[in-house]
């Protein structure tokens, strides 16, 4: 929440019409046929709302000054006609646009969705979550509107007003001049309006982010917010975000509102001006009483559109800043990018090596010239204190960041010479913090290997000890584990992910933490799992219990980025250095190496 938001950066004033003009581009082609059917129906209602004010003229000479008794029908007859044809061309009018602006808003989301998934591991570290939430949600609305706006605008409003100026040039050319006097006022009134209502649209959307973020925070960290009665301090952040909504919601509104009151004001100037001279014209100098009132109906016709023209640069300018954001991201480039000459990473060993490998995250170094290498088909134990820098070297090897000078190499390979997804594929991940995904027990495994059969899912599960308590699960297999797996323990998660690692079966593993947040039980039946996933794999452990990793093939000792010591357990207790000193605190009774230390059935848990 308390990261900066790019939804804080100013939009230049004249970057409108280039927002405008590319959002139109990108959706003309797809949606040119419907788009079309839309102008002929707006046209439509154009023809039909001048053609009632046109026969206003008939009405008065014909029906109340020449009492023509046979026109009486005729001009029934075609105002029902003109104004059904006005209701049937607004409906389908209303019904092409809004199947065209789903459709936008569905394609904007889409295209949002790809590109966050392309972004890197850092994207998402600097972006709040809430404000990715609100772009694929505000954003994409604000580009619909947009695009509503504009065709709205040009085919319904400026064909009704070009229709409605016809009809009133065609009455009484002077009469016309004289009711346009309202146009530069209410232009330049609009024009400062809209810088305003510009930099509230940033602030609204900004503290909408941090509505998201407080919301989706308390969701996710709901046991610690219960625990620790941190309701009043989340309470607060909520309030305060929302209160900012509102503010701004408010100020766009009024401003917006104002321009009710101006063009109001002008307009009755201008129809004050028009019965003034019409009513002298009629009075003094004999002209047709028909063609006033034609006149007049015109201009009163031309008055909701034209309010609704003043309005649009304020409104676009407020949906605008969301098409900005959107299109930021859309444009955003990921950092780490698969080379252009990759090519597939075919494991023949699965040999890892850290070459002399430096990283930073920001401030400070997380890896300072690390190297070790992890032999095919043994086990590799990352140890140290937390800080050491040992999910760095996962995040590394799984290329999810690139070090800043070294290499990562597997099978000799450098990491950034291979593809992606072939990179991933070889490797299978089982972390401490197991996240599934709010599918079914069945749809989680085979994440690890889509296209998997149900055979082979099942067959991971046992493997993994996981059958027996997912068969008594409500709908077993196909039972959902909730958001995140809540309807499951810590232990049956673990043994869900590990399925997944299964059913990969990659020639690569790693393993984050697996087992330290379980019960002795859960632990034993994880364990016996884990030794089964570990077999002929090269294997990656990171662990803070030592008891876990004693049997490693090479123990690699970590320090603030740093490779200190390196070897098996007997080597490292008999060097009597950093991991000597690691074990003793650990294991009291654990003061030499001899073959008497603790076992990892009998380690305290």
């Amino acid at each position: 929440m308390s990261k900066k938001s790019k939804s804080q950066e100013k939009i230049p004033a004249d970057a409108a019409i280039p927002l405008i003009r590319r959002l139109m581009l990108e959706n003309a082609k797809a949606y040119s046929r419907r788009y079309a059917i839309a102008f002929v129906f707006m046209g439509l209602v154009a023809v039909s709302t001048a053609a009632s004010a046109w026969i206003m003229r008939d009405v008065i000479n014909e029906v109340f000054i020449n009492q023509d008794k046979g026109m009486i029908l005729i001009i029934a007859l075609s105002v029902m006609a003109i104004f059904t044809i006005k209701g049937v061309s607004t409906y389908g009018q209303q019904v092409v646009l809004s199947r065209v602006g789903n459709a936008i808003v569905a394609d904007c989301q889409r295209r949002l969705f790809t590109r966050i998934l392309e972004q890197d591991m850092g994207y998402f570290s600097r972006t709040p979550l809430g404000e990715l939430t609100t772009r694929i949600q505000h954003n994409t609305a604000a580009a619909r509107s947009v695009i509503d706006m504009v065709v709205v605008t040009l085919g319904r409003d400026v064909l009704t007003i070009i229709a409605l100026v016809a009809v009133m040039v065609i009455q009484d050319p002077l009469l016309s001049l004289i009711a346009l006097v309202i146009m530069p006022p209410a232009v330049i009134g609009v024009s400062l309006l809209v810088r305003r209502v510009r930099k509230h649209a940033k602030s609204q959307f900004v503290s909408t982010t941090r509505i998201l973020s407080v919301l989706q925070e308390t969701a996710l960290g709901v046991r610690i917010v219960k625990a620790f009665g941190v309701e009043d301090s989340l309470q607060q952040a909520m309030n305060s975000a929302v209160h900012d909504v509102e503010k701004q919601a408010n100020k766009i509104a009024t401003l917006t509102a104002r321009t009710s009151p101006l063009m109001e004001t002008l307009g009755g100037f201008a129809v004050a001006l028009v019965i003034l001279y019409g009513g002298y014209s009629v009075v003094e100098m004999g002209q047709e009483p028909g063609a006033f009132f034609s006149f007049i109906t015109s201009l009163l016709l031309a008055y909701d559109p034209a309010k609704r023209l003043a309005r649009l640069q304020v409104n676009l300018n407020n949906s605008l800043v969301g098409v900005k954001l959107m299109y930021d991201l859309i444009d955003e480039e990921p950092s780490l990018k698969q080379a252009a000459d990759a090519r597939s990473l075919d494991v023949t060993k699965g040999a890892v090596e850290l070459a002399d490998v430096t990283f930073s995250y920001g401030e400070g170094a997380a890896l300072i010239g690390l190297s070790f290498k992890a032999e095919a088909g043994k086990t590799t134990a990352l140890v140290g204190a937390s800080g050491a820098g040992k999910s760095t070297v996962f995040s590394l090897l799984e290329r999810f960041y690139d070090p800043s000078s070294g290499a990562v190499l597997i099978d000799g390979r450098d990491v950034r010479d291979v593809t992606l997804a072939s990179l991933r594929r070889s490797i299978a991940y089982v972390s401490q913090d197991t996240f599934l995904f709010d599918l079914s027990v069945k749809e989680n495994i085979r994440l690890g290997r889509p296209g998997a059969s149900d055979e082979e899912i099942v067959t991971a599960a046992q493997d993994a000890n996981a059958h027996e308590f997912i068969v008594e699960l409500p709908g077993g297999y196909d039972g959902s584990v909730g958001e995140g797996g809540d309807q499951l323990s810590g232990g049956q998660r673990q043994r869900i992910a590990i399925a997944r690692a299964m059913l990969r079966d990659a020639p690569i593993l790693l393993l984050d933490e697996a087992t330290s947040a379980l019960d002795a039980e859960s632990e034993s039946k994880v364990q016996s799992a884990l030794a089964r996933l570990m077999r002929n794999r090269t294997t990656l452990v990171i662990a803070h219990r030592l008891a876990t990793v004693r049997d490693a093939d090479t123990i690699v000792v970590m320090d603030k980025g740093r490779c200190i010591e390196e070897g098996n357990h007997m080597d490292l207790i008999r060097q009597d250095g950093t991991y000597r000193r690691l074990y003793d605190l650990q294991f009291s009774s654990g003061s030499s190496g001899d073959s008497d230390a603790p076992n990892l059935k009998s380690d305290p848990v």
